[in-house]
């Protein structure tokens, strides 16, 4: 599969990872009924999120797997490359085409939450970060430490799941499973990141639709940190199973 094809297959797949994964945050967490007589909280909550974060790459690594592998992450990218099952020519375009996806995917939901006269950005549009910003208001060491730990398991998953010896077809369960496990330890940290991709799109649409700039002045964290779990990862995993 040329390369062209497969970054488009990248941005498609992160564009869904970041419009059903937020697009959980921000329109079902917390949704009141005020029909009633008495008001009904039907939102989804951190669980309800956690799976639709785990349900997007899940569904999305059966449909561009084959095409891609499946990234949808910056992060993956490279600890698969350090792992070396992934080409270091490939690495730039496929980070590209994820921003791209993933910034599109923020963009186009916040087109639709804006459809409700209720809506209003100072929710934060489901950005991630540290200090006043977090959802349990954790400080940066402990933020960063969660990042890059989870991080650093969930690419301990993917290269486990898809390693040659691993039963065949099953890795995307595995890895929508992983992904649904650390966001329900990593919401209330940091929102949860463990992928740059995701973190830049909703900070962008936060500081150029509602002027609030913080969000994206700390995407540096869920640069590095998540980059830097994934890279121990993809220097761990091969020592560990002796991968040739």
């Amino acid at each position: 599969m040329n390369l062209g094809k497969r970054c488009a297959a990248e941005a498609l797949g992160t564009f869904w990872l970041v419009f059903g994964g937020c697009g959980s945050a921000v329109l079902a967490a917390k949704f009141i009924d005020m029909e009633n007589a008495t008001p009904l909280n039907l939102g989804i909550g951190f669980v309800g999120v956690s799976l639709a974060f785990g349900l997007t790459v899940l569904t999305m690594a059966y449909a561009i797997g084959h095409i891609s592998g499946c990234h949808l992450n910056p992060a993956v990218s490279v600890g698969l490359m350090i792992a070396k099952r992934f080409p270091s020519k490939d690495l730039v375009p496929y980070i590209i085409a994820q921003v791209i996806g993933g910034t599109l995917g923020a963009f186009v939901l916040y087109f639709i939450a804006s459809g409700n006269p209720d809506f209003s950005l100072a929710g934060r549009f489901a950005t991630n970060g540290y200090d006043e910003f977090s959802p349990g208001k954790y400080n940066m060491v402990s933020a960063f430490l969660a990042e890059v730990v989870l991080t650093f398991f969930f690419l301990m998953i993917i290269l486990g799941a898809t390693d040659k010896r691993a039963p065949a077809g099953f890795a995307p369960i595995a890895i929508g499973l992983g992904l649904t496990l650390i966001h329900l330890i990593g919401i209330p940290v940091t929102n949860l990141s463990v992928n740059p991709a995701r973190s830049t799109g909703p900070a962008l649409v936060l500081g150029i639709f509602g002027g609030d700039m913080s969000a994206f002045f700390q995407t540096w964290l869920f640069w590095a940190a998540p980059i830097l779990g994934a890279f121990l990862a993809g220097v761990a995993y091969p020592q560990i199973a002796d991968d040739k």
